[in-house]
């Protein structure tokens, strides 16, 4: 069950890891979200949300291989994905590129639940 809860963890550091690459401008960021980012203060409130991502997906991964820091991973990692899957559902609109956005945090909510479930049962504290 071990290995479960650490394939949980890396799918969803992964997911969290990759719009990190908006860090490197706007031109990454036009990729991920599919708009335009010209505007330098937008750019600086995006380029952080990437280093913010970083940290999530980077404890996420590091807690895949340290059991010590499971619980903040998992914390972390369910109120990154559901906050914005409820602000996507409450805007009702979105662009193909927000969609697949929201898609992705769908499979990383999934893994997060399946890994905590695990983690927090009787098997999952055997795994440790």
């Amino acid at each position: 069950m071990r290995h479960v809860i650490t394939a949980c963890l890396l799918l969803a550091s992964l997911i969290h890891l990759l719009p990190a690459i908006g860090l490197l401008g706007p031109e990454r960021l036009a990729m991920l979200y599919g708009l335009n980012f010209d505007e330098p203060n937008l750019q600086l409130l995006m380029r952080h949300r990437a280093v913010l991502f970083g940290i999530v997906g980077g404890l996420l991964g590091w807690a895949a291989f340290d059991p010590a820091l499971r619980s903040a991973a998992f914390a972390a990692g369910l109120v990154s994905v559901m906050s914005f899957l409820v602000l996507a559902w409450l805007a009702e609109v979105h662009n193909a590129h927000l969609a697949r956005v929201v898609a992705v945090d769908w499979v990383a909510l999934a893994g997060l639940l399946v890994g905590a479930a695990i983690q927090y049962s009787g098997a999952g504290q055997r795994a440790g």
